[in-house]
């Protein structure tokens, strides 16, 4: 039977492709142009959304295209941007979708478009 404790078990194989990533909480600080904004993170967005106050002042765009978004306010079309955003020290290219963000709490959401490169959610951390 020894030489099975040679061999990674599953657990050890799970652990190691757990450490690749990136562990953020619900809410982060995101880098968008240089500015930095505190972001909502939500597994459940597509795809990352910016008030369209703030995309004007950072001067986004162009427009690249519009998406329909479902929200609990119903079916909607949005104009879409493409910009680099950094959580954590981590850059990447995201495309954003313009929204009236001032009544939330939070003017950048960032969805599953950034989430799903390598990104972990610990909902206990603050």
């Amino acid at each position: 039977m020894q030489i099975f404790n040679n061999f990674p078990t599953l657990y050890d194989k799970k652990r190691a492709d757990i450490m690749k990533h990136t562990v953020i909480g619900l809410v982060e600080n995101v880098k968008i142009c240089r500015r930095t904004y505190k972001a909502r993170i939500d597994t459940g967005a597509k795809r990352c959304s910016i008030d369209k106050t703030i995309a004007r002042k950072l001067g986004l765009g162009p427009i690249i295209k519009t998406a329909k978004v479902k929200s609990v306010h119903g079916e909607s079309e949005r104009p879409v941007v493409k910009t680099t955003v950094t959580i954590k020290n981590r850059t990447f290219n995201a495309t954003f979708n313009l929204a009236d963000r001032k009544e939330m709490s939070y003017p950048v959401l960032i969805g599953r478009n950034v989430l799903k490169h390598g990104f972990l959610i610990d909902t206990m951390k603050q």
